[in-house]
C-alpha cells in the first residue's frame, strides 16, 4: 500500500464516521470526506475544503438575514476543522493555522449568539486556560457541567453534549485544558501541571457567576475521564462526575497516534518523561476518594481500554456514594456508535444529580 493510502487508512481507523457524527460533522460532509479521501486527497485538505463550503453557506445565510442557518453552517464548519487539525498529532505550523481558524470561527458564532455562547479565558499561574461557555436558551442555569476530552478531541468537539445539557436547563463549559487546544497551542500549558488544580479553575468560574447555578459536575471523555476523576477527588465542590472510556492508570500503548498525541500533550518526545507523567496522573483508589455521585461508561468493543482499566474509579467511591457503571456490549471507544443514547443518558443523569443542590 502506498504511504499516502496507508496514512489515510490509519486516519479513518482513528477518526471513524461514528466519531465524526458524534463531534458534530454533518452526514453529507462525512460522505464527501469519504469520497475525497478515496480519490487520494490529503485528510486535512479534504476536511478544510468542507469547512470552506460551510463558511460560504453561513455567509450566504447572513446575507439573507437567516441567522439560525448561519449558526448551523458555522457549527458544521467547526466540526470539519476539528477533524482537519486532527490530521496532525504534533504541533506543526499547519495544525496551528487550522486551530486558529477553528477558534476564529467559534468567535464568529459567539458574535451571533451573544452570552449564550462565549469564550472563557481563565488565569492559571502566569498563563491561561481556555473554554467555551454554553448557556441554556432561556433563564439562568440550574447548574453547570464542565466537559472535556482527552488527547485529540477538545472543546467544541463536545458541542452536542452542551446542546443536550442546555435542553435540560444546564450550562456547559467546553474546556480546552492542559495539553489541549488553544490552552496548549497558544498559551503553552502542557500536561505537566497540577491537572486537578487546572480543572478546578473552571469550577471557580462557575461559583463566581451566579447565573450558572449552584451545582457543578465534571464530565471527562477518553483520557479526560481520568482528569475528571482526579478533579472530583481533589475538589469537594464537584457534585457529580462522569467518566467515559478512561484508564485509571494510563500508559503508552505502542499505537502511533496515541503515543504521538501523548508526546504533544506533554511537549516532549522523551518516552521516559511521558511514562513518568502518566504514573504521576494515575488514579489510585487507595489514596483518592470520590465522594460525589459517579457514572462510568464503557464500550465492550473499546480497542484502547478494557473495563478493568476503569474499575479503580468505581473502587475509589466513598462509603454510600452512588457509583454506577453503564456498559454498551457493542460500544466502541467512548461509545461513539451509540452517541445519541449515550449523550441523552448522561445529560439526564447530570440533570437529576445537580437538581438536588
Amino acid at each position: 500500500m502506498p504511504p499516502g493510502q496507508k496514512l489515510l487508512a490509519a486516519q479513518w481507523r482513528s477518526m471513524t464516521p461514528t466519531r465524526m457524527f458524534d463531534y458534530g460533522m454533518l452526514p453529507d460532509d462525512i460522505a464527501r470526506m469519504q469520497a475525497m479521501t478515496a480519490e487520494g486527497m490529503a485528510w486535512d485538505v479534504a476536511a478544510e475544503s468542507l469547512a470552506d463550503d460551510q463558511e460560504r453557506r453561513a455567509l450566504g445565510a447572513l446575507g439573507d438575514d437567516h441567522r439560525v442557518t448561519a449558526v448551523e453552517a458555522y457549527r458544521a464548519a467547526v466540526a470539519d476543522l476539528v477533524f482537519a487539525q486532527m490530521a496532525f498529532n504534533h504541533d506543526t505550523p499547519r495544525k496551528r493555522r487550522i486551530y486558529d481558524r477553528l477558534s476564529s470561527t467559534l468567535s464568529t458564532v459567539s458574535g451571533l449568539l451573544g452570552d449564550r455562547f462565549e469564550k472563557v479565558e481563565l488565569e492559571f499561574g502566569s498563563r491561561y486556560l481556555v473554554g467555551w461557555l454554553v448557556r441554556p436558551p432561556q433563564g439562568e442555569a440550574r447548574g453547570t457541567v464542565v466537559v472535556f476530552g482527552g488527547q485529540s478531541g477538545w472543546g467544541a468537539a463536545y458541542w452536542r453534549h452542551a446542546d443536550a445539557l442546555a435542553a435540560r436547563g444546564l450550562a456547559t463549559i467546553l474546556t480546552e485544558g492542559p495539553g489541549q487546544g488553544e490552552t496548549r497551542l497558544r498559551h503553552g500549558v502542557f500536561l505537566d501541571v497540577d491537572v486537578p488544580a487546572a480543572y478546578s479553575r473552571y469550577v471557580d468560574f462557575v461559583y463566581e457567576n451566579q447565573s450558572l447555578g449552584s451545582a457543578v459536575g465534571v464530565f471527562g471523555n477518553s483520557l479526560g475521564g481520568l482528569y475528571a476523576a482526579l478533579t472530583a477527588a481533589a475538589d469537594r465542590r464537584v457534585q457529580a462526575c462522569c467518566v467515559n472510556g478512561a484508564p485509571a492508570r494510563p500508559s503508552l500503548l505502542g499505537h502511533r497516534s496515541f503515543d504521538e498525541q501523548a508526546a504533544a500533550m506533554l511537549g516532549t518526545d522523551d518516552t521516559d518523561r511521558i511514562a513518568a507523567n502518566f504514573r504521576r496522573l494515575a488514579f489510585d483508589p487507595g489514596r483518592a476518594r470520590i465522594d460525589c455521585p459517579l457514572l462510568v461508561l464503557h464500550g465492550g468493543h473499546d480497542v484502547l481500554f478494557d473495563l478493568q482499566a476503569q474499575q479503580p474509579f468505581l473502587d475509589g467511591t466513598g462509603d454510600g456514594v452512588d457509583g454506577r457503571l453503564r456498559v454498551w456490549p457493542d460500544g466502541d471507544h467512548t461509545i461513539y456508535n451509540h452517541c445519541q443514547e449515550r449523550t441523552s443518558l448522561v445529560a439526564d443523569w447530570f440533570a437529576d444529580k445537580l437538581a438536588r443542590h
